[in-house]
């Protein structure tokens, strides 16, 4: 029977093959959604490798800053000197170095605003309407004072909007370091008025709160994938920088508190006793945190004038950037953090504004991001984590700023503390991407972005799974993706270059990784293969190729198709049931079978035994089972009698029904078919049929499914794990249920 069946099988590829070539003659290109991703990917080399890990050429260069700063709060401006030792660690000679001039941004002369071509909006608020069309622009960016080499001689040098070229005397050359000095100052934004991701607020009281990154001039990277990255900072796509070792002084009125990147190194003399006592307590306190600053000692700073200052001494080592946070209204609150390898400290500071929220959960939320973000990666490197409380979010090494306040009675919604804890595991967790693996944001927003939302589903699932459950993934995408396609971009875009920014470098790449992770290649072997990338990629500077191909590499599963669709264009799932079709099993030949042997010479007298699957839709039906039910008809179960003995027999299944399911594929994107049967018995089973279903035909795909029990109801994605854009073709029999009648079930109490 088995040759039987190998023969026939033969025989219908033949003659499909066959007419096939009587039909369609014309020549075409591989348009296979399963062809590798060979034309897409940059060629393999000695430094980046065809299996995604650095080669034994990778270098990249290092940056060391020594830093002097001063605050000065009454005319909100910032006045630095650095010292800046460059290292040529590339096999090129250098002629010139590029530094990034980020609060260039502002200036006056910027031409950010005017590479927009939206045009005017209906509607301003007076203030805004006033700032933007009869206010005198905003005296920002950078002035450059000096640029000197070490002995104290002027180095040429040329700014380019946001950008500035240092022209050296003589190259670097490959393995020499350079050292030079930059004196320059710039005038602080109002971020709650000018927006941006670094500035001051100003409180009820008068005091102000800084939030200060991107406020020193800063080497841009230098890497053989690109050499100089260079591209201009325009305000949404974010940066690409150096590791480094760096020394910060910080000088500011001596009522405020301050934390940043690093660790402060003179903490006796910055901290009262009282402060200092706690601040080496809440090394040896865990799960429950405790003031540093009390409410008390934020209450008393922040009536505090003075005219006095103090400085605050950081130090950080192999970091890509440095920020820090001040204010005379800021509390700070602490624990430790137990890590497989290590312990790290957990920091918050916050403003009376933020207390009954910040001290229920800031500090909580950012130990559980750390002990997360660590299991699937690596342990967190660095010697402690903040968190602070301003109007925005944005994260730096080590520290990162964080929205959230109670309204006036200290009191706040579910929405606000559900907003608070995201942002907070979100910027925390951009510790780990891209302030470690250290991708190129200004080129490719989702390796930052994009990865880091996705490991945030998992964090903030732990802290808290109801008010973060995970099945609100990935179908959360699903509006973004069937979308007007004249407003979408694939993901692999330069960021600036997208439309719908937070859906196409956020949203879209986390729920890709979700369904990776979930339905296409399952937690076991993803985060394997994640790990070994944040592992391979830690401390350097990987491009997507890496991640795909380390992603295939670690877990022996080819997924061109699945990068290719879902990273390279704007396609959008959409899987349904065609049609289903009930067999039975006859020993009589069908009208199908009968017309296929004639066609190869062989007459129905001479068919040999066999077995027929019937459709009882069709003309056989009722002549071939003569009317009789699957459970009086012994064809199969004589043939296992006969054939087999008892122990072989107990090893065999013997389905009642055969069930002919043709899918349908009217979206462009290739997705597994997962399956759930609902039988009349009230079982249920889910079946999963690979993304490879799809190699041969990408429109439409038949299977048989065997079944010892009847079948009541099939449901396609039946959890919206997929993101399939249209439920309506999912269900047999159709669900003919309306979106008001849905909505009337889902949301309405009877």
């Amino acid at each position: 029977m088995n040759r039987f069946f190998f023969t026939l099988l033969s025989i219908v590829i033949v003659s499909t093959s066959v007419f096939s070539q009587e039909t369609n003659q014309k020549s075409h290109y591989n348009t296979s959604k399963f062809k590798q991703l060979n034309q897409e990917l940059p060629t393999p080399n000695k430094q980046h490798t065809a299996s995604g890990a650095p080669g034994y050429e990778y270098t990249q260069q290092k940056v060391d800053y020594n830093i002097n700063i001063e605050l000065d709060d009454v005319n909100h401006l910032i006045k630095g000197n650095e010292t800046i030792t460059y290292h040529n660690n590339s096999k090129d000679n250098l002629d010139y170095l590029w530094v990034q001039l980020d609060q260039n941004v502002r200036a006056a002369n910027s031409k950010g605003n005017d590479r927009n071509g939206n045009g005017p909006k209906t509607l301003y608020s007076p203030s805004k309407f006033t700032k933007s069309f009869m206010g005198k622009p905003f005296d920002g960016g950078f002035k450059i004072e000096q640029v000197k080499d070490e002995n104290g001689n002027s180095l040429n040098y040329m700014i380019n909007q946001t950008m500035m070229r240092i022209d050296l005397n003589e190259p670097l050359a490959s393995g020499e370091e350079f050292i030079f000095k930059i004196k320059w100052w710039y005038n602080i934004n109002n971020y709650v008025v000018d927006r941006g991701r670094s500035g001051y607020e100003i409180f009820e009281d008068g005091n102000s709160a800084y939030a200060i990154a991107q406020f020193y001039p800063r080497l841009a990277v230098y890497n053989n994938i690109e050499g100089w990255q260079n591209k201009q900072f325009w305000g949404s796509s974010e940066f690409a920088l150096e590791f480094g070792d760096f020394n910060v002084s910080i000088t500011i009125p001596d009522n405020f508190v301050l934390n940043g990147t690093g660790t402060i190194q003179n903490p006796k003399e910055v901290l009262s006793k009282t402060q200092y006592k706690a601040y080496l307590d809440s090394q040896k306190t865990y799960n429950n945190p405790i003031y540093i600053v009390t409410p008390e000692d934020a209450l008393i700073a922040s009536k505090t004038k003075s005219n006095k200052t103090k400085t605050w001494k950081l130090q950080a080592n192999n970091v890509r950037d440095f920020a820090f946070a001040t204010s005379a209204n800021y509390m700070w609150d602490a624990m430790a953090v137990k890590l497989k390898t290590k312990t790290v400290m957990a920091y918050s500071l916050f403003p009376k504004e933020g207390k009954e929220l910040w001290e229920k959960h800031s500090t909580r939320v950012v130990a559980n991001t750390l002990k997360v973000y660590s299991k699937h990666t690596f342990d967190y490197p660095y010697p402690q984590a903040s968190s602070i409380n301003v109007e925005m979010g944005m994260e730096y090494p080590m520290i990162c700023f964080n929205f959230g306040r109670v309204n006036e009675n200290g009191k706040f919604s579910e929405r606000t503390k559900k907003g608070m804890i995201g942002v907070i595991t979100h910027e925390v967790g951009h510790n780990f991407f891209p302030m470690i693996v250290n991708s190129d944001e200004r080129q490719w927003t989702w390796m930052d972005e994009g990865i880091n939302s996705f490991l945030e589903i998992l964090a903030e699932y732990e802290y808290d799974s109801e008010i973060f459950p995970m099945s609100k993934y990935p179908k959360n995408i699903v509006g973004y993706m069937k979308g007007d396609q004249s407003r979408l971009a694939p993901i692999m875009s330069q960021g600036d270059n997208v439309f719908n920014f937070g859906s196409n470098a956020y949203g879209k790449p986390a729920a890709g990784l979700f369904i990776l992770r979930q339905s296409i290649m399952g937690p076991e072997l993803f985060d394997y293969a994640f790990k070994t990338y944040a592992k391979r990629w830690k401390f350097k500077h990987p491009t997507p190729a890496d991640f795909f191909r380390t992603m295939e590499d670690a877990s022996a599963m080819d997924l061109d198709w699945f990068w290719r669709g879902w990273f390279y264009t704007t396609g959008n799932n959409d899987i349904g049931i065609k049609d289903v079709k009930k067999y039975y099993i006859s020993d009589k030949p069908t009208k199908n079978a009968i017309e296929i042997f004639k066609r190869y010479g062989i007459p129905e007298s001479q068919i040999p035994p066999s077995l027929f699957l019937v459709s009882e839709e069709s003309d056989d039906f009722s002549k071939s089972l003569e009317k009789k039910s699957p459970e009086d008809y012994q064809i199969l179960k004589d043939y296992i009698q006969q054939n087999f003995n008892s122990k072989e027999q107990n090893e065999l299944t013997t389905p009642k029904y055969f069930y002919e399911l043709k899918f349908e594929k009217p979206g462009d994107l290739v997705m597994p078919i997962i399956v759930k049967f609902e039988y009349e018995d009230g079982s249920e089973e889910i079946k999963k049929y690979p993304a490879e279903i799809w190699r041969k035909n990408d429109k439409e795909v038949t299977k048989l499914f065997p079944s010892a029990k009847a079948i009541k109801k099939i449901t396609l994605d039946p959890n919206e794990q997929t993101a399939d854009v249209n439920l309506s073709n999912n269900s047999w029999p159709k669900n003919t249920e309306n979106k008001f009648e849905r909505f009337k079930k889902n949301h309405l109490k009877s």
